[in-house]
């Protein structure tokens, strides 16, 4: 905790000494969220349902999704996206030298406040959603959504490095943040019920982007079922404990830039 106190005071304190690096996130990122809003609106304009999900829940399901994707983005989305360029350029050095984890401290050192707006905004969003959905919140039910939220974070983050931890075996992963993008993308604006097939298999196992926020949802509107609760948990299980053999692996393959 002391670490964690101290790489907040670091970045609060950098981003202040710039002022414009301070509230710029605040337009760039709230920029960015209208102009999703906008996309969402075009696909579900003339769309009534998706499987069991009427508007209601398509709406609550594009928050949860963007309340998800905001705390990413204020947590640790920009120190975990900049590992592929500290291993190309040798600078994963300086942080395999400090004693204390590189991966605690990429994760929490770039913390960024500009991005709490679209925390509050996807709130705003999961709200209007319920209402039209007339869901009647009761403590256990808002406390199983909460806690789906939570554990999708911590998917959401191996995801994420996981893949940027391939740059510790390869010199390029260009392709590999393009899949991301793409299954990001798409599972932003399409829920997981829509899924069937081999298109279930890729985006319930292999690239769980399709789980995100379905199961948070289907946990608020009542139709999340026991073995689909054991599956997700266990899928994060999983992929958590991916994620630590990938990297730690990772590590004993890389090269120093002065090797």
């Amino acid at each position: 905790m002391r670490v964690l106190r101290t790489l907040f005071y670091l970045r609060f304190h950098g981003m202040t000494v710039f002022r414009l690096d301070f509230f710029s996130p605040f337009f760039v990122d709230g920029s960015l969220f209208l102009i999703q809003l906008l996309a969402f609106g075009a696909v579900y304009a003339n769309v009534d349902s998706i499987g069991s999900w009427g508007r209601g829940e398509m709406i609550l399901y594009i928050g949860s999704f963007s309340l998800i994707n905001a705390l990413n983005m204020t947590i640790y989305f920009f120190g975990v996206n900049g590992i592929p360029g500290k291993v190309k350029s040798g600078e994963l050095d300086l942080y395999l030298s400090k004693p204390v984890s590189p991966l605690f401290r990429l994760t929490f050192e770039n913390i960024t406040p500009g991005s709490i707006p679209l925390i509050l905004l996807s709130i705003c969003i999961i709200g209007y959603g319920i209402g039209i959905s007339d869901i009647e919140l009761t403590v256990p039910g808002t406390g199983a959504y909460i806690f789906w939220i939570l554990i999708m974070t911590v998917l959401y983050y191996d995801m994420a490095v996981l893949i940027r931890s391939v740059s510790l075996y390869f010199v390029t992963m260009a392709r590999m943040e393009q899949i991301e993008e793409a299954g990001l993308g798409l599972c932003m604006t399409l829920p997981g019920i829509a899924f069937y097939g081999v298109y279930k298999v890729i985006f319930y196992l292999i690239l769980p982007y399709g789980i995100i926020a379905t199961l948070p949802v289907q946990s608020m509107v009542g139709e999340l079922e026991p073995g689909m609760a054991a599956y997700g948990i266990g899928v994060v299980v999983l992929f958590s404990l991916l994620t630590g053999i990938v990297w730690k692996k990772g590590l004993r393959h890389y090269n120093s830039a002065s090797s």
